[in-house]
């Protein structure tokens, strides 16, 4: 129970004190130790709890002091289980006298409490940090192998008595919880069931009797075992000793039924106090039981619909969740096809950029060619000269191309057979370089051999009739 609410209200519901500032004054003075508070409230010189408290309560013990002295002033007075004092209430000349004096211990008590509080933590942050570095594991024997949980008081107890009462009236008997009595109560009330309280007194005449007939009766404790939870504890230890005050237990043997309020208060709904026969216990046991049953029913509908409502939530979180998800994945999808549209568009716009700087710069190149081969035809054609006019030292000369065209011009007779490649080359007919001037009859071919050779020389005058060849 970590709620301040919580703690304090508990604590009123075990002491049955209703001042609520005395209880938060008690609780501040035990750090809000619930069982220690109620602990020091009821003691009755237990060393177990003296031990406890001196332990745990050590740098509040002059606060704890006065308020413990408080509340057995009140609880004297609401209760009559502490007796009230001998002598009457000192007077005002007293008080005056002692004030300072009371100042001046209260004032030593919290500092010396506040030193033993920080002696306290700084001996626990060492004894710590040397069992981190491996300093403190060969104290009290072998450490290593020592439980590191303890267990409280209130289950030691609790475990004591079912260990007890087994050995005393054997097994045939109510499955007490082996567990203090608020944690039985929480049981109780998470299972919607109610909790069946058995106090036992070992002095007490009837009680051996009580336990071997009624309590351990087959029929009677199948029946609580089935519908309650059930909780025992010896008031000779001390929380049954708490329990017995609470429930204001006059005659034993003693049990009572209990349940938890929903004001975090308990609420008793029977008790039997003296000797009971099985029967008689039955009776009032199943008279509880159908008097509580339309509450019982209700918290447990309340809480299956609390969880419905949770379960419901949780599957409208869970829908919701995947419809997002499934929003998110659309999206991204329809980013990322978004994105591959987008660069197969740029990807599509480079190709169609560099495709076209290809034709641009083949056609510029085409047109660089062309124009270099009209300049060298232009340059070849102004090397011929003009053309002679028909005369003895004038050659006619035919030249017939591979498409069946034919040209005709004449030249000196002194003019070499390379003017008749230049006059070729100045027609540009030929898409092609590489070729060579045959005659027929006879086959005489006017290789690179010839080309210095005049007309004359080469027995092409007065007149000749050539071909164009194409190289291989």
């Amino acid at each position: 129970m970590g709620d301040v609410t919580d703690k304090l209200a508990y604590f009123q519901a075990i002491t049955g004190l209703e001042d609520p500032d005395l209880c938060t004054e008690i609780l501040s003075a035990h750090n809000w130790d619930l069982e220690l508070a109620i602990s020091s409230f009821t003691g009755t010189g237990d060393s177990s709890d003296d031990h406890r408290s001196a332990n745990s309560a050590a740098g509040a013990s002059g606060a704890a002091a006065t308020s413990n002295s408080q509340v057995n002033d009140r609880f004297s007075q609401g209760t009559g289980l502490v007796a009230p004092a001998a002598g009457g209430p000192p007077g005002l000349a007293w008080k005056l006298v002692t004030l300072p004096f009371s100042i001046i211990s209260g004032s030593l008590g919290l500092i010396s409490g506040a030193i033993g509080l920080g002696m306290w933590a700084a001996g626990g942050l060492l004894s710590y940090s040397l069992g981190m570095i491996g300093l403190n594991s060969g104290r009290a024997g072998d450490a290593s192998t020592t439980p590191l949980t303890t267990v409280s008081a209130a289950i030691s107890e609790a475990r004591g008595f079912v260990a007890g009462f087994e050995r005393d009236f054997g097994s045939m008997r109510p499955n007490f919880v082996a567990e203090g009595f608020m944690d039985a109560l929480q049981r109780s009330r998470h299972a919607y069931k109610l909790l069946f309280v058995y106090l036992h007194s070992p002095e007490h005449p009837d009680t051996p009797v009580f336990c071997e007939r009624t309590l351990c009766n087959e029929a009677l404790a199948a029946f609580i075992n089935e519908n309650f939870v059930a909780w025992g504890g010896s008031i000779r230890a001390s929380e049954g000793f708490k329990m017995s005050n609470s429930l204001k237990a006059s005659r034993f043997p003693f049990c009572a039924v209990v349940m938890a309020a929903t004001n975090q208060r308990i609420a008793l709904l029977q008790q039997v106090e003296g000797p009971k026969s099985p029967e008689e216990m039955l009776t009032i046991l199943q008279r509880v039981l159908e008097e509580s049953a339309p509450v019982l029913v209700s918290a447990r509908l309340e809480a299956e619909e609390r969880r419905n409502n949770i379960r419901l939530r949780e599957e409208q979180d869970a829908a919701y969740r995947a419809a997002l998800e499934a929003d998110q994945a659309r999206e991204r999808q329809r980013r990322e096809e978004q994105e591959r549209l987008e660069r197969e568009a740029a990807e599509a716009e480079r190709k169609r950029k560099e495709e076209e700087e290809a034709r641009e710069r083949a056609a510029r190149e085409a047109a660089e060619k062309e124009a270099a081969l009209a300049k060298i035809r232009e340059d070849k054609a102004l090397s011929l000269g003009a053309e002679p006019e028909k005369g003895p030292d004038v050659t006619q000369v035919l030249v017939r191309f591979p498409t069946g065209e034919r040209k005709g011009r004449r030249f000196q007779c002194t003019a070499t057979v390379q003017s008749l490649y230049d006059y070729v080359d100045s027609l540009g007919c030929l898409e092609i370089d590489s070729y060579s001037l045959v005659s027929n009859f006879p086959r005489t071919i006017y290789g690179p051999e010839k080309l210095s050779l005049s007309l004359k020389e080469a027995g092409l005058h007065p007149q000749a009739s050539l071909f164009v060849e194409m190289n291989s």
